[in-house]
């Protein structure tokens, strides 16, 4: 199987996106974790929720944006 230009732009967006997210998982763990316990506190809790509507929201944006700049293959 070839790699084309197409199919090489769509997985870069995806693992940017990706990416993203994981350095966004980072950072909410640095931010709200509890220091020597295991785990979030409970403000922490709701951020990782909201992160995680997030990034749902965001690969449907991406994916959006695939569709239109592949001229709706």
């Amino acid at each position: 199987m070839e790699i084309d230009a197409e199919l090489r732009r769509q997985v870069t967006v995806s693992l940017s996106a990706a990416a993203v997210f994981v350095a966004a998982l980072v950072a909410l763990g640095t931010t709200f974790g509890n220091g020597s316990e295991a785990g979030l506190s409970a403000s922490g809790s709701l951020a990782l929720v909201g992160l995680l509507a997030g990034f749902v929201l965001l690969m449907a944006g991406v994916g959006a944006y695939l569709i239109r700049t592949n001229g709706g293959e």
